[in-house]
């Protein structure tokens, strides 16, 4: 069963990542910030061209102005869209706030292109008035896009938390399961581990308790498959895990205990030794 509140990427790696997908009520927010802010920059705007008409004595045509007018102001909420989501990959003032960010299919980045087809396309999602068919559309598709989201290949997402450097250093396993893996380091060729792997594991176990059980799993199985190249030895067999373990997870955890004791007692290289014998374990 598709969830429709998830959008997962496969890299390059055969590791699948999942975006949460932005729904039509936190768009709407983001929207509404955006345009509160257009309106501001457009009120000045307006100000400023008037007293320069009334200097220049300009006197054209009421509908000539009219027309200009709805030119500007489509133009402007192209502009500002365009500009931002290029110079913030994806994001706006009012998206960052609500925390959203657009993305190409594949997980790739906004980039100018998509943005300006998305942005141009604007219009027709406005239309009949405030975005009466794009709100129509966004009901309809499953991962809440409007036209010119679907003309652009991009998709609303959920920004996750920001990784910091902080965060990095805070151990996701338990104090005493760093301890007790600094006695007793039993995964062999832990010093083939990199140090991106290592974050990639911890990525994996700050997100997985979001992720749904079946998904959780089976990412935890991707991370295991990839690791076990790292390692030079297979973790998986026919009947089960390799070491003695039930599940991917529980690998996985121990990996980060004791890559953290590894780093606890001086970061000296684990010496290399023989695989284990595989003892067949249920994955759960």
């Amino acid at each position: 069963m598709l969830d429709d509140s998830l959008y997962t990427v496969e890299t390059p790696e055969q590791i699948e990542l999942a975006y949460d997908v932005a729904g039509i009520g936190s768009r709407f927010l983001a929207a509404i910030i955006d345009h509160f802010i257009i309106a501001l920059i457009l009120s000045f705007s307006c100000i400023g061209v008037s007293l320069a008409a009334d200097q220049l004595a300009l006197g054209l045509d009421e509908g000539l102005i009219i027309g200009l007018f709805g030119l500007g102001i489509y133009l402007s909420l192209c502009a500002y869209f365009i500009f931002f989501e290029t110079v913030w990959n994806g994001q706006t003032p009012g998206k960052r706030m609500i925390g959203l960010r657009m993305v190409r299919t594949g997980g790739r980045p906004l980039g100018f292109l998509g943005s300006t087809v998305r942005n141009f396309i604007r219009l027709a999602d406005f239309l009949p008035i405030l975005y009466g068919i794009g709100v129509i559309v966004m009901f309809i598709d499953r991962r809440s896009r409007r036209l010119g989201d679907m003309a652009a290949g991009c998709i609303a997402v959920r920004e996750r938390k920001a990784i910091t450097l902080a965060s990095l250093a805070a151990p996701i396993t338990s104090e005493q399961a760093v301890v007790a893996a600094a006695e007793r380091i039993t995964i062999p060729n832990l010093h083939a581990i990199r140090p991106e792997d290592y974050d990639i594991v911890q990525e994996y176990l700050r997100r997985s308790t979001s992720l749904s059980v079946q998904a959780r799993q089976r990412l935890a199985l991707q991370l295991v498959d990839g690791l076990q190249q790292r390692l030079g030895y297979p973790l998986r067999t026919e009947n089960g895990l390799a070491l003695g373990l039930y599940d991917a997870e529980t690998f996985l955890r121990l990996l980060a205990a004791e890559y953290q004791a590894r780093d606890r007692i001086g970061r000296e290289p684990v010496q290399s030794s023989p695989p284990l014998a595989h003892e067949p374990g249920d994955l759960v």
